[in-house]
């Protein structure tokens, strides 16, 4: 079997620990610093795209459907994203970290058929938070991708995005209909008690990491209610 070889290395910042990007044959790898390891591989990606096939659903004929993807990652969700919606979208892509961004302009972009080259794509590099707390626009559909599930694991700041006042204000920037989806390990009961307190109309997905097999993660699925 060929060995890894580390491709590149970035900091997540407030001390979150360091990413690792490694490559073995075609295959993929980023994991964190510490316990946690492997966060993504490129041979386990259904999940991520099943978080865009779910949460765009309701716009694949939707004209100038605006996307807010939350976590760049090895780009699936994105892809998957961009797959599911017509020629009119814009889709803006946040990530923290810019290496991050920047492997997937290099040859980690190969693996979801380089989504950023897309001309509906914007890039946002900073916290998905500042997008949804500055509200400056109106999203028909917000995907988040950015942790393990409703905890901020890399970026303990991501806790906000699953809080009663992140949860909030994700339902205020969202139009009448809009979807939330949630990548998430594991499903959360308190998390979707949670959304529903904020006002959205609350379905869990299973899906798996691959195909037909493999771990079985969680898709929140939240919709914005017209009643407020």
């Amino acid at each position: 079997m060929k060995p890894w070889i580390e491709l590149g290395t970035a900091q997540i910042p407030n001390d979150g620990g360091t990413l690792t990007l490694r490559q073995r044959d075609q295959e993929f790898s980023i994991s964190l610093s510490g316990p946690r390891g492997e966060l993504m591989n490129s041979r386990r990606f259904n999940s991520e795209q099943q978080l865009s096939v779910l949460g765009c659903a309701h716009l694949k004929n939707h004209k100038n459907a605006r996307v807010l993807v939350g976590g760049m990652g090895m780009g699936y969700t994105l892809a998957a994203a961009l797959d599911a919606l017509p020629p009119s979208a814009h889709v803006i892509v946040a990530d923290l970290i810019p290496e991050v961004v920047e492997w997937n302009r290099g040859p980690l972009g190969e693996c979801a058929g380089r989504p950023l080259d897309d001309t509906r794509v914007g890039v946002h590099i900073g916290d998905v938070g500042e997008l949804l707390v500055n509200r400056r626009e109106e999203y028909d559909a917000v995907l988040l991708d950015v942790d393990n599930g409703p905890e901020g694991l890399t970026q303990s700041d991501n806790n906000w995005l699953y809080s009663i006042d992140g949860t909030s204000s994700i339902y205020k920037s969202l139009t009448s209909g809009g979807v939330l989806a949630v990548w998430s390990a594991s499903p959360d009961t308190v998390y979707a008690n949670r959304l529903k307190k904020a006002g959205f109309q609350v379905d869990v997905k299973t899906v798996r990491e691959r195909p037909g097999k493999g771990a079985r993660h969680a898709i929140f699925l939240a919709k914005k209610t017209a009643r407020r």
